[in-house]
């Protein structure tokens, strides 16, 4: 286990980092934060746990070195990256760290231990091989892309640690991104939709889903604490994710949202009042009513069933399209409800940047992307514009008879 303290150094704060060797002999190692003493502690105690954890990476990498070098010399890319994996597990969340292994030991697995390529052999080619042989099975480039990541992630570890003399992903071509365009439900599908779910599961959760434009992640994560009922507001502070771990699905509550900007206060408007508090009594009737069959553990959640269980994220997905189906409606996804409530808010004239915000996305590129093509407002403007333009100058051609010739 390694500790760190902080210590000042010709004016930088130094991250002291103390452990023990093999031996079981306390040492220490100074690795500087880079940061001045004058009004940087917190960032420099940031930066300490961060070269910490980075350290604690070194030393276990180094621990499976020692303990048997030629098998590290002679290993099978597959076999380090699931040695990887391990190693980066504490230093990610446990929603990534499923997303990894769940690509690491099935197709990553199945398809290198086919052609037991090792990882001092490893070229460019045997990556972009890889990646042609996703795309022939019709998985998208997006996947594909994902998958780039990680890899490249594992083999800058492995050029860190002096096990390649350069990272091979870095000279693979990688497919393009693919451009998104969701599907959305206009005003009258949605109103339809709000109609016929009444009374099922998912009511509250397509409610509030449409209404704020959520995540599957942030309104399955909505706790009454986030619910401000004196000051109207609703805080999108706490998401919740289903991983799969060893093969079996596991559902994780986080007191934390996706990134910075996805927490955030969005106003409670009256009728979103109402149904909330409607809900909230419905919880405690079914409390009382059920007594010890209740789950009280999850009681501070908003999205839960009549017995207090968690209303879990694959049940949404799987459940919304069973509605959807059940009720004649046109089939989207889930996530398109959150581009539905955007394509709303654009056709009656909200600008992009208000969107940004109000969806909680990291950056304006983001909403940008994604919704730019339907902001027909902006267009529309801009050839009115024109139009006035052409009509005050005159210079609307005529077209001249033309002989035969």
């Amino acid at each position: 286990m390694v500790t760190v303290s902080l210590q000042e150094k010709n004016g930088v704060y130094q991250a002291v980092l103390n452990y023990k060797d093999d031996n079981g002999k306390r040492k220490q190692k100074w690795k500087s934060t880079g940061l001045t003493v004058r009004g940087n502690k917190r960032l420099a105690l940031q930066k300490a746990d961060e070269l910490r954890k980075e350290f604690e990476e070194e030393l276990e990498l180094q621990t499976l070195d020692n303990s048997n070098s030629k098998v590290i010399h002679d290993i099978l890319f597959v076999d380090y990256m699931k040695n990887w994996l391990k190693i980066v597990k504490p230093t990610i969340a446990l929603n990534t760290y499923g997303s990894y292994q769940q690509m690491i030991n099935y197709r990553i697995d199945d398809y290198f231990t086919t052609h037991q390529i090792r990882l001092k052999e490893l070229q460019p080619i045997h990556i972009q091989d890889f990646y042609t042989s996703m795309l022939n099975d019709n998985l998208s480039s997006n996947t594909v892309i994902h998958y780039h990541a990680v890899i490249r992630k594992s083999l800058d570890y492995a050029f860190k640690m002096d096990m390649i003399q350069s990272n091979p992903a870095d000279r693979v071509q990688r497919p393009k991104m693919q451009q998104f365009i969701g599907s959305f439900y206009n005003e009258s599908e949605l109103n339809t939709l709000f109609e016929k779910s009444k009374g099922d599961p998912l009511e509250l959760i397509i409610f509030i889903t449409a209404f704020y434009g959520l995540r599957r992640s942030e309104v399955a994560g909505l706790k009454w604490n986030a619910i401000d009922f004196e000051n109207n507001t609703i805080t999108i502070k706490h998401t919740l994710v289903q991983v799969s771990i060893k093969g079996q699905r596991q559902v994780v509550g986080k007191d934390k949202t996706k990134n910075k900007t996805s927490y955030r206060t969005l106003p409670l408007v009256p009728e979103v009042t109402e149904v909330l508090k409607k809900f909230k009594q419905i919880q405690k009737n079914n409390k009382k009513s059920y007594k010890k069959s209740y789950n009280s553990k999850y009681e501070e959640y908003l999205c839960v069933d009549n017995l207090g269980n968690i209303i879990a994220p694959d049940f949404i997905t799987k459940h919304f399209k069973r509605l959807l189906k059940n009720s004649g409606l046109k089939i989207i996804r889930f996530h398109d409800l959150r581009h539905s409530c955007a394509s709303l808010l654009l056709a009656r004239g909200i600008p992009l940047k208000e969107i940004q915000a109000w969806l909680g996305h990291s950056n304006f590129n983001t909403t940008a992307n994604i919704y730019a093509h339907l902001d027909t407002n902006v267009k529309q403007k801009s050839a009115n514009v024109l139009s006035n333009i052409l009509n005050s100058q005159k210079n609307i051609p005529t077209y001249a008879k033309v002989d035969n010739l």
